[in-house]
């Protein structure tokens, strides 16, 4: 039996990771190592971001937070989502360090070196450690799968291509899709 696999890694251990311009996550205990994202990726990022931080953070309903800032889930899953949102009446689990918590809402932007990093094995994770709501964002698609968690154990999945996007965790936010595919 291979004694590395029967190691689970937590965030004592990932801090000590390497600052070496890839995105170091631990996942049920385990390592991975995903490369820089592109920079389609990152304009995407950033177009979304704007819009959430105008209608949370400027309004003073929430903060947002960009990759990498480190979320600390549960003891073995540390990671860093593209955007994370903590809306005022949990901002509790925000240290100087790192979230230490489960934040209202994470969003994944899918890299097209590994999409089923995000579309599989951080939706259980995400699930399993009961964020309310989670985003993946396909830019070469155009779409937006939104999973929300119906009964705290399982996520209802709807898909999202229409021009703009209304998140379930909080009320009065519309995200312009249409703005966040532009180059």
């Amino acid at each position: 039996m291979d004694l590395k696999s029967l190691h689970k890694y937590t965030y004592r251990e990932y801090q000590f990771f390497p600052s070496d311009g890839n995105r170091h996550e631990v996942v049920n205990g385990e390592h991975y190592m995903n490369p820089a994202p592109s920079t389609r990726h990152q304009t995407v990022s950033r177009h979304l971001q704007f819009q959430l931080y105008t209608q949370l953070e400027l309004q003073q309903r929430g903060k947002v937070f960009n990759a990498p800032t480190d979320v600390e889930l549960a003891s073995h899953d540390v990671v860093q989502p593209d955007l994370v949102v903590i809306l005022t009446a949990n901002q509790r689990i925000i240290t100087p360090k790192r979230i230490r918590g489960i934040p209202d809402l994470c969003v994944e932007i899918i890299s097209e070196s590994n999409p089923d990093y995000d579309r599989i094995l951080k939706l259980e994770m995400y699930q399993r450690c009961g964020v309310p709501e989670y985003w993946i964002v396909d830019p070469q698609e155009q779409v937006v799968d939104v999973y929300v968690l119906a009964d705290q154990k399982s996520y209802t999945h709807t898909r999202c291509a229409e021009s703009v996007l209304r998140p379930t965790f909080i009320s009065d936010v519309e995200i312009d899709l249409d703005k966040i595919w532009r180059d």
